[in-house]
């Protein structure tokens, strides 16, 4: 699980940079702003699976329930 949230925090940091590149060569705004959203949902995925909760677990930290 670790890896997969390292390579969505890689994948959110290459979404910032192309929407950023984007921005700059074309000015194309729809684009800019798809590209911004992907990258805040998924650093919202990121920050359900590492925030903790009340008990102060987080749920990447939990055993599977089987």
């Amino acid at each position: 699980m670790g890896t997969v949230l390292s390579l969505l925090v890689l994948s959110v940091i290459g979404l910032v940079a192309g929407a950023i590149a984007v921005w700059r060569r074309a000015g194309l705004n729809k684009q800019v702003l798809l590209l911004l959203g992907l990258a805040a949902v998924a650093t919202i995925n990121i920050a359900i699976w590492t925030i903790p909760d009340a008990s102060g677990e987080a749920p990447m930290g939990r055993e599977p329930v089987q």
